[in-house]
């Protein structure tokens, strides 16, 4: 009897491990349609792709919406909503869609940008960059008048420039702090004011107002240094992804050069 029981046990073993190693392919099983383990993990990149993390314990919610998925396509298909013409027009919409996603990721893998470019890119911008920066002071008033005016009493020694900053300026921005514009480039200034601060040497209050679209302006440097640049490995990233659009962009218009459109 052990001998004729023993095949038996055996196919028995089989099967199941068989039964068990096709249920684990399986997310689960909707109506005798099984739902593959597949589209578990690629919903899972399609979240974490967007730059959401995706903790263990949303797996869960997961399984649910692709169960869900799976009950509304089957009956979507019951009712014949495959052979509608919206379906097949947005389908092949999304064909496009990825496809042209997968020409770019495939241009991408094949001309990364390299160290050496991002190199170059950043010595561009340090030698557009290398220039000085400048710690001013000013003091906006409506009226030359008054502006002139201003000026007299600070080069007195009457009045204190932070004090009258503080009383009388127009810029909200500064005037708090004594008309204060912290560390800046002189390019971050509208063309008058900066004509007039490179003018002033470290210490000085400009002899005559400037006038700008904001006003009449006084100025004082406090300070002048040397533009500080981030280090390379600070901005790496960002000039890695700006060379990335560019390869993009010029990869792009090189397809629609050699198109032949009528």
């Amino acid at each position: 009897m052990k001998k004729q029981l023993l095949p038996s046990l055996v196919a028995a073993v089989v099967l199941g491990t068989v039964a068990l190693s096709a249920s684990a392919q399986n997310l689960a099983i909707v109506n005798g349609k099984p739902v593959p383990m597949e589209r578990f993990h690629a919903l899972k990149q399609q979240i974490e792709s967007s730059g959401r993390t995706v903790p263990a314990e949303m797996d869960p919610q997961i399984k649910d919406e692709i169960i869900a998925r799976e009950i509304f396509m089957q009956e979507a298909a019951k009712r014949g909503l495959e052979n509608s013409p919206e379906y097949k027009l947005q389908m092949e919409l999304a064909r496009e869609t990825l496809l042209i996603r997968e020409l770019f990721s495939d241009f991408l893998k094949k001309n990364p940008v390299t160290d050496g470019e991002i190199k170059a890119e950043y010595d561009k911008f340090v030698a557009a960059n290398s220039s000085k920066e400048y710690r001013a002071r000013h003091i906006l008033v409506d009226s030359e008048d008054r502006a002139k005016a201003i000026i007299a009493e600070i080069k007195s020694g009457s009045k204190k420039f932070e004090d009258i900053a503080k009383k009388e300026s127009k810029d909200p921005g500064s005037a708090q702090n004594g008309g204060d514009l912290d560390w800046a480039s002189p390019s971050n200034y509208v063309p008058e004011f900066t004509e007039a601060m490179l003018k002033l040497k470290k210490g000085e209050v400009s002899d005559t107002p400037a006038k700008s679209q904001f006003g009449w302006h006084v100025i004082r440097v406090d300070d002048i240094r040397d533009a500080e640049l981030p280090a390379l490995e600070d901005i790496k990233p960002q000039i890695a992804s700006q060379l990335e659009q560019q390869k993009m962009v010029q990869f792009q218009e090189d397809l629609r050069a050699k198109a032949k459109v009528e």
